[in-house]
């Protein structure tokens, strides 16, 4: 005798915490995971999406307030900070961070490279501006 299961196809890891964003972004106002529920693709249960908002605050993605009986959420991160708190955490958890960092230096593309690289040149160039300003505020503070 032949048994035949009905198996739904799984999502790709991150698919569901990226519609959750997606779809707390479309919100003006912090909103319920009812609200949130009723505005997702598929038939997922109230639990899940509550699941969802749990695990999403403790990437610190998203914020919960109480209001009333339950819990108001807001996005805290964008798809993009999202993603980047996900390459944070997989750096972290690997013991030669240089070896990792300079695998995947050289494995992007060249655009994407010289994106990186202009991006670290401006994220410096901001550091030196700030170092400048805390210096300038130092020695107005020390005359007098």
């Amino acid at each position: 005798m032949t048994t035949s299961r009905h198996r739904t196809a799984r999502r790709a890891q991150g698919e569901l915490e990226a519609q959750v964003l997606a779809a707390l972004r479309t919100a003006d106002t912090p909103v319920s995971a009812g609200w949130v529920r009723d505005r997702m693709d598929g038939d997922l249960a109230y639990t899940t999406v509550v699941t969802i908002l749990a695990r999403l605050q403790a990437k610190d993605a998203v914020t919960r307030r109480r209001e009333g009986r339950s819990f108001v959420w807001t996005p805290v991160a964008d798809e993009a900070g999202l993603a980047a708190f996900k390459m944070r955490k997989v750096l972290d958890a690997e013991a030669d961070r240089e070896a990792v960092l300079a695998s995947f230096v050289t494995s992007l593309p060249e655009g994407d490279e010289r994106l990186l690289r202009d991006l670290l040149r401006r994220a410096e160039a901001g550091m030196d501006a700030d170092s400048d300003a805390d210096a300038a505020a130092g020695d107005e503070e020390g005359t007098g």
